[in-house]
């Protein structure tokens, strides 16, 4: 994935995969059958653990904002799948909102107390998601924000970075 690099403001990283990760990323209770919920929580846990170990942030406001083009393609094409079938749709294949419910998810357990907003980029989607995450900071919502871009094709595993932002020098 693109717009993984170093600069002033970025507190800690983290990317899916990165050596020694062999196989899929941990199962998330309640995602089933694809990676991205895994793979965002995987990522961001590893990027927030680099800045805070495992107590998570306190007296901070950490947003989130997760990024993707495609959301969750794997689930939203079995879905597509079993509807042209005439199958029935189980509960946890409600696609719509796994973006939304993963980011929720990670705040809820890290107890983070900031906004939680899901982008689709029209633009660069670090850039689109950075200036997502200077608007929070900007209107006083959030000290910093836990940036994740994450992406599934159908021909290679899913990948995510996470970056977080925050302090006063601005990426």
């Amino acid at each position: 994935m693109s717009g993984f690099r170093t600069e002033p403001g970025v507190l800690a990283r983290a990317r899916w995969p990165e050596a020694g990760d062999d196989g899929p990323a941990p199962g998330v209770p309640g995602f089933v059958s694809s990676q991205f919920a895994p793979v965002v929580v995987a990522v961001a846990e590893r990027c927030l653990r680099r800045r805070y170990g495992t107590a998570g942030p306190v007296g901070v406001r950490t947003g989130i904002v997760l990024v993707s083009a495609s959301g969750d393609r794997v689930s939203a094409e079995h879905v597509r799948a079993t509807v042209e079938d005439g199958g029935r749709i189980g509960p946890l294949f409600f696609f719509q909102s796994v973006p939304n419910s993963v980011a929720g998810h990670v705040a809820a357990r890290w107890g983070l107390r900031g906004p939680v907003v899901c982008l689709s980029p029209t633009g660069e989607p670090y850039a689109d998601g950075v200036a997502e995450a200077d608007l929070l900071r900007d209107d006083g919502d959030a000290d910093e924000v836990l940036l994740i871009l994450i992406e599934q094709t159908s021909d290679a595993p899913t990948e995510a970075v996470a970056v977080l932002l925050g302090g006063e020098g601005r990426p």
